[in-house]
């Protein structure tokens, strides 16, 4: 992987011969190509590669050859139906590739995602660099109340300075003793001619969690729509939220018309349970309900009553 404070601009591949090709190819996804997208205080988000498109989508719904459906209106309401019955081998039929550079704790959230293919920065091999994660004041709230993994209210002035002290010091200091553990500095460096220096696969175990690690990640179309609904959603914790929200526009400029079907089908749509179903029905009708007589739980009631823009 490409350190951040070396040129992150596409490799130069010696005998490289340029073709056509008549693979497809879609102009603005080509624009942003190898092209970093910066991202909280040290990440970014760059396209590396992709495969396929819209039509690639179509193609092989339709297990044909060839152009396809002549008509992009046809095309838009077959994936349009792909994406609202939720048919998704068609969509896995395409395929992006991602160079991302991001904090150690994120990276342990992004890596549940179980259904791409990843290759970190190895810290046994290489030395990582000296850049850590420090929020913005706005962003260091309190622990939620009522739910576990969640933020509340922001935090004082006064507490939130020491926050950022305590994280700067923090990581600066065990970056130091990462250093003096290896007995290499951050440029390769020997420290001290006299010390062998503690192997690199252990002396990594001291480095604290907003450090910046990088990797290649590849996925397909399906799972990367599954990828941005779970990480985009607004329970999502803030720090991911905002690679989700590139990748959407990613998304956008790759498979326009995925986009919108995804948007109007996953994004910008409920899922109700059964109870749920039945409580619209007798509030279509008039009918009044209540949390006590509904059947569901308060939590679900409230996320239901959120969903329709309806009073709790």
């Amino acid at each position: 992987m490409v350190s951040s404070k070396r040129k992150k601009q596409a490799p130069k591949i010696q005998n490289v011969v340029q073709r056509k090709t008549k693979r497809a190819t879609v102009l603005a996804l080509e624009k942003i190509l190898y092209k970093p997208i910066k991202l909280l205080d040290h990440g970014f988000i760059r396209v590396i590669d992709y495969m396929g498109d819209d039509s690639a989508i179509v193609q092989a719904a339709r297990v044909s050859y060839g152009s396809g459906t002549k008509k992009v209106s046809q095309d838009k309401g077959l994936i349009h139906y792909l994406m609202r019955h939720r048919h998704s081998t068609p969509f896995e039929m395409c395929e992006i590739k991602f160079h991302v550079k991001l904090p150690i704790f994120v990276a342990r959230q992004w890596i549940r995602h179980r259904t791409a293919n990843v290759n970190e920065y190895s810290a046994r091999y290489s030395i990582l660099d000296r850049e850590f994660y420090i929020p913005e004041a706005q962003q260091l709230s309190s622990q939620s109340s009522v739910n576990n993994q969640g933020r509340d209210e922001v935090l004082g002035a006064r507490e939130a300075k020491r926050v950022l002290e305590l994280l700067r010091k923090d990581a600066s200091d065990c970056y130091e003793h990462y250093e003096e553990m290896l007995n290499f500095n951050e440029q390769g460096k020997i420290l001290d001619e006299n010390k062998k220096g503690l192997t690199r696969e252990l002396a990594r175990m001291n480095l604290t969690l907003n450090t910046y690690t990088q990797w290649y990640w590849k996925i397909d179309l399906h799972n990367f729509m599954h990828f941005i609904s779970l990480r985009l959603d607004q329970h999502a914790q803030y720090e991911i939220r905002v690679y989700a929200q590139v990748m959407l526009d990613c998304l956008k400029k790759w498979t326009p018309l995925t986009y919108e079907a995804f948007c109007q089908h996953r994004l910008g749509a409920i899922v109700v349970s059964q109870s749920g179903k039945e409580i619209i029905k007798k509030l279509i009708k008039g009918k009044k309900v209540s949390q006590a007589s509904s059947g569901i739980s308060q939590r679900e009631w409230i996320e239901l009553m959120d969903s329709l823009g309806l009073k709790k």
